[in-house]
């Protein structure tokens, strides 16, 4: 994958995501991170990445002993004044974590903002 593409990417997450704090793209199966980036520098997206990834991990499992037949599209967390969102790709094969501002960012713009970008970074991440 190129690294100019993705640095696009996460370039194009920060500028477009009101209340943006930051951005982690993370191979599931393995945990590798693709790259990220954040505004708050006590922030650290990769480490918060990696924690959620076992929150995706339990969330395909329980989808898989239940049957459910469905595919995860997203995960949303909210918190006392941030929400983030775990969006997991159509292949199953990588994650986007994003951390936002709740008093800024509007649930919806944000999540069309992800899925506008998710189907070119998935190409890219293939």
């Amino acid at each position: 994958m190129s690294n100019d593409f993705l640095n696009v990417f996460l370039n194009e997450i920060k500028t477009n995501v009101n209340g943006f704090i930051a951005v982690a793209v993370i191979e599931i199966q393995s945990g590798l991170s693709y790259g990220n980036v954040t505004v708050v520098p006590s922030f650290d997206p990769e480490l918060a990445a990696a924690y959620n990834l076992e929150v995706v991990k339990a969330k395909i499992n329980a989808v898989n002993a239940l049957n459910l037949n469905q595919d995860i599209e997203d995960i949303l967390i909210t918190l006392t004044n941030q929400i983030h969102i775990i969006d997991i790709s159509p292949n199953k094969k990588f994650m986007i974590y994003l951390a936002a501002d709740s008093s800024k960012a509007n649930l919806g713009m944000t999540r069309a903002v992800l899925r506008k970008h998710k189907a070119e970074l998935e190409k890219s991440l293939s």
